[in-house]
């Protein structure tokens, strides 16, 4: 019969005549939602995908092209020492400030190259997560001890929940062994060349992303007033690694650096224009000049191509879903500020899964947490929003199920949820 094999388009087309047929148009609520699902991810591209994300691209595709197999599996790979592996990972935040979608390309791509499961997730989760500034934001804004529960939190959670992967996982990371199991190649660069590389790099993400300080003085003032003189001279330091060790013509690299440098002097007040200018020409000269650098524009081209996608779906989702930072999404924020007073399993379970699911970008879960706080949210749910939310996002899920599948996707939300769960428990009880 033709319905043996037609029912499944017949579904599809049912269902998405069903859904606007019955589209709730002219509803406040749903006009609303709809709108901050747009709202957000107009506000995602302008403040994350320029500054954030292009970067951290340009780095994963770097570490699939100048980082080899077998330095990866040394260090971070199933069989590498546990301590060795677990402390990188767990202490990588408190380098890297990044939010849970800037770290995907990253974690992406050492996952890729052959790390471990465990320590992959264990960077994964403490990317965000270990956030020097945010930890200390935290401890001045909604105190010490909240703050303190962060930093030690976080790094132990990252740790306990790779070990967890890793047992889960156990009989998949043994095939992965073997399947790696090749002989210890030397990178395309030695050690202190790729570190330097890899630094400037770093340098640009961080300091191009550095936010503004509460304190108009003060060191942090200062660092934040020098942030774009910071990433403009990395960018000079990654220009002469391009010249001189990745051997690019030094006269394509000059006529990159000549409209960004016009671009940064007659527009001082929007520096993303010259970023932008200097992105472009970075992928110009690396997708024409052969060899390893125009691998690594493929590289990094291939987790645009994987991630972008994922992450614009994920965003709108959870903007139609609960909005902007603020505001309401199709759930109202009645519902959840009623859920997540004191110091119950239950409040510590929905704020840790509202943290899961909810968008939030570096430092902004703070003023909203500040703001739940003044309205009865006790302690323990402060917490374990803190310990979910920075790390977990739905649009992160989406792109990990991308790069790990769905089991070991689900194993790793869990895991967040459970231990953010518990953590809340007990702070809520020592504060208590």
């Amino acid at each position: 019969m033709i319905w043996k094999s037609e029912w499944r388009p017949l579904v599809w087309i049912t269902g998405v005549f069903l859904l606007f047929f019955f589209l709730p148009l002219g509803m406040p609520r749903f006009d609303n939602a709809f709108m901050e699902a747009f709202q957000l991810a107009k506000w995602y591209a302008r403040e994350h995908v320029i500054l954030c994300l292009i970067p951290a691209f340009f780095i994963a595709g770097a570490i699939g092209s100048f980082i080899s197999q077998g330095s990866v599996l040394k260090y971070l790979g199933p069989q590498a020492n546990k301590i060795l592996s677990y402390g990188v990972s767990s202490v990588s935040g408190s380098v890297l400030a990044v939010c849970s979608c800037t770290v995907l390309p990253l974690f992406s791509g050492i996952y890729r190259m052959g790390a471990g499961i465990g320590p992959a997730t264990a960077f994964l989760y403490s990317g965000p997560a270990i956030n020097v500034l945010a930890v200390i934001l935290t401890a001045k804004v909604l105190g010490v001890q909240l703050g303190i529960a962060r930093a030690v939190g976080a790094i132990f959670f990252s740790i306990i929940i790779g070990l967890l992967m890793h047992v889960f996982f156990y009989k998949e990371e043994k095939r992965k062994t073997a399947a790696f199991a090749i002989p210890e190649d030397e990178d395309d660069l030695p050690l202190w060349k790729n570190a330097l590389f890899f630094l400037t790099m770093v340098l640009i993400l961080v300091f191009a992303n550095w936010g503004k300080p509460d304190a108009v003085s003060g060191f942090w003032f200062v660092v934040y007033s020098m942030k774009w003189y910071i990433t403009s001279l990395s960018a000079l330091g990654l220009s002469a690694i391009l010249v001189f060790w990745l051997h690019l013509k030094w006269w394509k690299c000059l006529l990159v650096m000549m409209p960004v440098t016009l671009l940064a002097l007659f527009l001082p007040d929007q520096p993303m224009v010259a970023f932008v200018a200097g992105a472009l020409g970075l992928s110009v000269i690396t997708s024409t000049s052969g060899g390893p650098a125009e691998d690594w524009f493929q590289q990094s081209w291939a987790f645009t191509k994987q991630i972008m996608p994922l992450l614009l779906i994920g965003v709108l989702i959870a903007g139609f879903l609960l909005g902007r930072p603020g505001m309401e999404g199709i759930i109202p924020s009645q519902w959840v500020d009623r859920a997540l007073g004191g110091n119950s399993f239950r409040a510590n379970l929905l704020a840790s899964m509202v943290g899961a699911f909810m968008y939030f970008a570096t430092l902004t879960e703070i003023p909203i947490l500040q703001g739940l706080m003044g309205n009865g949210m006790g302690h323990g749910p402060a917490l374990a929003l803190l310990l979910s939310g920075p790390a977990l996002s739905l649009p992160n899920m989406l792109v990990i199920q991308s790069v790990l599948g769905t089991k070991k996707t689900l194993v790793f939300v869990i895991l967040v949820i459970t231990m953010s769960t518990t953590c809340g428990m007990i702070f809520g009880a020592v504060m208590a």
